[in-house]
């Protein structure tokens, strides 16, 4: 499983086994944060974000970490990728906020690089012909369907979050999607068919779940779990950083029909601040 932890200091990109706890660095780089890493269709390779040549870009590197090589020139920062085949050839999407939140994108040799339009948290399907996002609504985001063109936006959850960190996410057979939406003062999880049809929330913690991520068996839906929306607050996402509390953000595990929801002994501690998905590794 790929997760972010700060057990060197600072936020690094580890391989974990889940039920030994064997970890690995594979990013290794001391003097600087590295986010949201997701494997490449064969789980031979690594995207990931980082700040070590400047603001946050896109990289990719081998999956023990070397031949890391910056795939993105440009001031905007990148965030959240998701790395799949589809008919085009293997595409990268991510998130780009420079003057404006937008999504792209891009080979995995840096090739291509594509504007795809507005919005957030772009992922494709495993089938390789569709994109899921975070797009804006009157009242706040909500949960989007769009082509790998960018075209063909459809809105398929019609309720708006005011709060964001919806972060849309594909079962392995391409037909549901998971997100997270505001129930009370937290963020729970809930499942929606890609044509919108069938809602159904899956957690029911009352407190913060959000983003998930599909076991390539279709078995589980691993999450982060924290207690607060610290992000929300520009104080106090700067104190939570700073600290780096080491229970803060554990990963969890649920089954798709919403039970057995539990922590992962082996990912209660040191797991980031950042909200990168506990990701699978293909089969």
């Amino acid at each position: 499983m790929l997760i972010t932890s700060v057990r060197t200091g600072d936020t690094e990109v580890f391989i974990v086994d889940p039920d030994s706890g064997d970890a690995i660095n594979v990013s290794r780089s001391p003097t600087s944060e590295d986010r949201y890493p997701c494997w490449s269709p064969d789980g031979k390779r690594i995207a990931f974000t980082s700040n070590r040549d400047g603001p946050y870009s896109l990289y990719v590197m081998d999956a023990d970490g070397a031949n890391a090589k910056r795939l993105v020139d440009s001031p905007a920062v990148c965030y959240m990728p998701s790395w799949q085949r589809t008919p085009i050839g293997e595409r990268i999407v991510f998130g780009l906020h420079g003057d404006k939140p937008e999504m792209a994108s891009i080979a995995p040799d840096g090739s291509g690089l594509t504007i795809l339009g507005e919005g957030h948290d772009p992922t494709i399907s495993p089938d390789g012909k569709t994109i899921c996002y975070t797009g804006h609504v009157s009242g706040g985001v909500t949960v989007f369907t769009m082509l790998l063109d960018g075209s063909n936006k459809t809105q398929i959850v019609k309720e708006a979050s005011s709060i964001g960190a919806t972060f849309p996410n594909w079962s392995p057979d391409s037909k549901t999607i998971v997100y997270s939406f505001p129930v009370d003062k937290g963020l729970e999880l809930f499942l929606v068919n890609s044509d919108g049809t069938n809602r159904r929330q899956l957690t029911k913690l009352q407190k913060v779940a959000t983003p998930a991520a599909w076991s390539p068996d279709g078995e589980w839906i691993s999450f982060r779990y924290t207690d607060e929306r610290y992000w929300s607050d520009p104080e106090k996402m700067k104190q939570v950083y700073a600290e780096k509390p080491t229970d803060k953000r554990p990963v969890w595990v649920i089954r798709p029909d919403g039970s057995d929801a539990h922590v992962i002994e082996t990912l209660r501690f040191q797991c980031a601040m950042d909200g990168s998905r506990a990701a699978w590794k293909p089969e």
